[in-house]
């Protein structure tokens, strides 16, 4: 009996495990050998974790991401390594050049190939990196032949700023940097869509539409123009021309996939879920492996056709790869509805190149469920790029400092209660205020009389779009007299220096 307690004592004593960065990076190799991917990547990043120190951990997690495509993932991490971690892991570059050359930036790939054969001439990937420069230049070895292929290359990074740009809110910056790629490049047609959609959200709604009618004279058919076409139509609830543009790319049944993905975003945002759940679900069965908005839409067309546990399902994919999409669930009515301002668009808002932008970036802060943290938090209250007026309307906004901006403010609540949510169309009439008002002080000019100013401002923001309202309308709707309401028109011209 005294034996068997004894055993049974002993194998009661608990050891402690504490894994380390190597127990993992070890297990991950292990499967990467074994060529399971999706494990070694799992692996590697818990190790990365427990040491993110270590370039051999983040360089072989960098050679996994490789192996099941997903090429900017790992470009990050091998950029990360040289920059920060170990500038002379000179392997770093032809791996970087494979990537590169997969994405089709072949002057980076180029370059890096080049890099590591300087650094390295006798190195183990010499020869791979000597086979790649060979594959690249395959078609021809002439020196005017490779600059071209660098301006081609240059213009696809710039379309990828560009659209970045566009996506983060940056409106005025795309719109600079789009209409310069087009003036060099007057047939590509992917700039010109992407123009249409900056100038749009700007407010521009002619200029939007004459890019897009252009882009269809010249090249006919053009889907994305379509597609942006019938966005436009959604946003201003023309219903004749959104029936049109429907009947119409219905019957369309493109061949490229990323046509496919096109119709099928279009659609779902447009809310004919049920034409969206058609090409995602094609899409989806075939191995389409999506970005956060693929599988942002799959969900909400998923749900809106009844399909409320695919929806879930695939709702957790997008929560895993754009975490901050948690509350814009379909099934979550006021997210649905529209009424959802995602905290990090707001602060990359702060960061842009334009005062309105910064300024506008303020009022979202404010009227956000999650104000409090957005207006403490570093990109408020550390952030090089604001100037006084920026800094002046962060204080009346947390503190309540009496300031000028306390009324520009309050003239941006007067949008408020009229057009909410804050669409990417009604986005366009708080930037055009917020850039009168800072003009409007830099001129002198008091904003007391908020109605007014509201009113004028609202004036120009329908002639931008091309839609005619009177004076008269907008006094009456403000309760203003209509040469009150014309006086300050004036005043906003002068400031939009139209």
């Amino acid at each position: 009996m005294g034996k068997d307690s004894k055993a049974i004592k002993s194998k009661g004593n608990i050891l402690s495990f504490f894994p380390t960065g190597e127990h993992y990076f070890t297990k991950g190799l292990k499967a990467y050998h074994r060529r399971d991917f999706e494990k070694a990547k799992r692996y590697l990043q818990r190790a990365l974790q427990l040491e993110p120190g270590e370039p051999m951990i983040a360089c072989q997690l960098a050679l996994v991401l490789t192996e099941i495509g997903e090429y900017k993932q790992s470009n990050r991490l091998l950029h990360m390594i040289l920059d920060e971690l170990d500038s002379h892991m000179n392997e770093c570059h032809y791996f970087l050049a494979n990537n590169y050359a997969h994405l089709g930036f072949f002057k980076d790939a180029v370059r890096h190939s080049r890099v590591y054969l300087e650094l390295e001439p006798d190195g183990e990937f010499s020869d791979d990196s000597e086979d790649l420069l060979e594959v690249l230049f395959l078609e021809s070895d002439e020196e005017e032949d490779e600059e071209e292929w660098f301006q081609e290359d240059d213009l696809l990074i710039r379309q990828e700023e560009a659209r970045n740009l566009l996506e983060a809110g940056y409106f005025p910056k795309a719109i600079e940097m789009l209409k310069g790629i087009v003036e060099e490049y007057p047939t590509y047609w992917s700039a010109y869509n992407n123009l249409a959609l900056a100038h749009f959200y700007m407010g521009e709604a002619e200029l939007a539409e004459g890019v897009l009618a252009d882009v269809l004279e010249r090249n006919p058919g053009n889907l994305h123009a379509l597609c942006n076409l019938l966005v436009f139509a959604h946003y201003k609830r023309d219903t004749a021309e959104k029936t049109r543009l429907i009947g119409m790319l219905g019957k369309v049944k493109p061949m490229m996939v990323d046509h496919q993905f096109k119709l099928g975003a279009t659609f779902a945002l447009a809310g004919e879920y049920g034409l969206a759940f058609e090409w995602l679900k094609r899409l989806y069965k075939r191995g389409f492996d999506g970005d956060g908005p693929f599988y942002y839409w799959f969900a909400y067309s998923a749900y809106f056709t009844g399909r409320e546990d695919l929806a879930k399902s695939i709702w957790k994919k997008v929560i895993e790869l754009n975490p901050d999409k948690e509350g814009a669930e379909p099934w979550n009515e006021s997210a649905a509805a529209g009424y959802e301002e995602i905290p990090r668009s707001i602060l990359h808002k702060m960061d842009s190149d334009y005062l309105e932008e910064r300024l506008f970036a303020l009022f979202l802060a404010s009227m956000s469920p999650e104000r409090e943290e957005l207006l403490s938090s570093k990109q408020a209250c550390q952030n090089g790029k604001f100037t006084f007026l920026e800094k002046e309307y962060l204080a009346y906004l947390k503190y309540g400092n009496s300031t000028d901006m306390k009324d520009a403010h309050e003239t941006a609540e007067l949008f408020y209660d009229a057009y909410q949510p804050i669409g990417a169309l009604e986005s366009g009439l708080y930037l055009m205020w917020f850039a009168i008002a800072a003009e409007a002080q830099a001129q002198g000019h008091n904003l007391k009389n908020k109605k007014a100013w509201a009113a004028a401002t609202e004036y120009a923001w329908y002639k931008y779009k091309n839609e005619r309202i009177t004076m008269a309308e907008l006094a009456g709707r403000y309760g203003l007299s209509a040469g009150t309401v014309g006086k300050y028109v004036k005043l906003v011209d002068s400031c939009l220096l139209l």
